[in-house]
């Protein structure tokens, strides 16, 4: 099969697999915004800024490792079990110091427990099988799509019980805690390689040392993406942050997983493609003329139906959020558009530009944000990510024509 063919096969599959995840996404929140307050999600959502900022500082890039690695991945699987165990335990412990602080940065006790229970998901997740990028790596997106959507699955059902049962916030932490742990048990059931704890001194610091630009991309596209939610959080409370939150994810989540998705299968394909440049170009224009065309019509969407689809997947409680949607529906077509780079980049191992264009958008947003909130409010911090989206584009319409035209970068 060619590489072509690869990759349509490839997108065709995650492409169902983020196509099923936002559907029982979609479900999951319909049903608990009903159930739940948007302060209870402005909650939760401090826990998983939390949870994501630690995750993304510590940040190994092992997946990415062992894709550009082509065949020594065994070698290199218990040094990678090792630093994912041992990042995972050291999240876990900075959430437990920090519970406090936070709580009381964000004027709000009832995250104190969350964070508490967060601090499990962190341990768990850190004991996975890295084999399991094996499917990545190998295009073996038929067994990905099975493996990510049971556990998706796993994740709402436990995340609706509990919160029907409960009536609480901390149903969709503890659903994420059962998800992880069963995740760490399929992932030695069903790979024959399996790690060790081990620790080969050389490999163990190739990986952390390939890594680090891999570390400062993900803490700046974190905090590109989070600044928005802190500063609100901060500012303007736990309601406007659960109003925000669910506004964020329902313009950009569907686009960002198009995005998400041709990153993730195209990555490993130029990988494969090796030094055909002329392959690799024709790959990535198809690539970015897609994601334009997905885009464009689904913002278009936002912008006339955003009070009827607020309605249907939220209810009338949300309706605040409509304004601030509007405006997110354009921040999440020039971020897809970015994002489309990034596969390229990553596989002629130059993390080093995206990480340079993620500190470049914080440094758009950083500056805008505080302006803008207090001038529009919520609808401000929306106009703030399209000043961190257009920012962040400079480094990579710079460096992507030498690319694609086989010059040295």
């Amino acid at each position: 099969m060619g590489y072509f063919a690869k990759t349509l096969k490839g997108i065709g599959y995650m492409g169902a697999l983020r196509a099923f995840m936002i559907g029982i996404a979609v479900i999951k929140v319909a049903i608990l915004a009903r159930i739940l307050t948007p302060a209870q999600f402005g909650v939760y959502g401090i826990a998983l800024l939390v949870l994501g900022l630690l995750e993304v500082l510590t940040e190994t890039g092992i997946n990415v490792f062992l894709i550009q690695e082509g065949e020594n991945v065994k070698k290199y699987l218990s040094s990678a079990w090792v630093v994912s165990i041992l990042r995972g335990a050291l999240i876990a412990l900075v959430i437990f110091l920090v519970s406090g602080p936070v709580s009381e940065f964000f004027k709000n006790q009832a995250a104190l427990p969350l964070l508490y229970l967060t601090a499990l998901v962190a341990l768990a997740r850190g004991f996975v099988n890295p084999m399991e990028v094996s499917f990545q790596k190998n295009l073996q997106f038929g067994k990905e799509f099975l493996f990510r959507s049971s556990l998706y699955i796993i994740d709402a059902a436990f995340a609706v019980f509990l919160g029907f049962l409960t009536k609480s916030e901390s149903s969709m932490v503890i659903s994420m805690l059962i998800a992880a742990t069963i995740e760490v048990i399929l992932s030695f059931v069903i790979f024959k390689d399996k790690p060790r704890f081990e620790i080969d001194k050389n490999k163990f610091l190739e990986v952390v040392n390939r890594g680090k630009w891999i570390t400062g991309a993900g803490t700046f596209n974190y905090l590109f993406h989070n600044i928005d939610n802190i500063v609100i959080g901060r500012v303007l409370g736990v309601n406007p942050l659960g109003l925000y939150q669910q506004a964020y994810r329902i313009s950009t989540l569907p686009v960002a997983q198009v995005g998400e998705v041709f990153n993730k299968v195209t990555f490993p394909v130029y990988v494969q493609m090796g030094n055909d440049k002329n392959r690799i170009k024709s790959a990535f224009l198809r690539t970015f003329l897609t994601i334009l065309a997905i885009s464009l019509p689904f913002a278009l969407i936002l912008l006339i139906f955003s009070r009827p689809l607020i309605m249907i997947f939220l209810g009338e409680k949300w309706l605040a959020a409509e304004p601030v949607l509007k405006v997110l529906a354009f921040f999440g077509i020039f971020k897809a558009l970015a994002t489309s780079t990034y596969g390229l980049f990553l596989s002629i191992k130059r993390q080093d530009i995206i990480m340079y264009s993620e500190l470049l958008g914080i440094i758009g947003i950083s500056a805008s944000i505080f302006p803008l909130i207090h001038k529009f409010g919520l609808v401000g911090v929306g106009y703030s990510t399209i000043v961190g989206a257009l920012a962040s584009i400079p480094p990579l319409i710079i460096i992507l024509p030498r690319i694609l035209r086989n010059e040295k970068v």
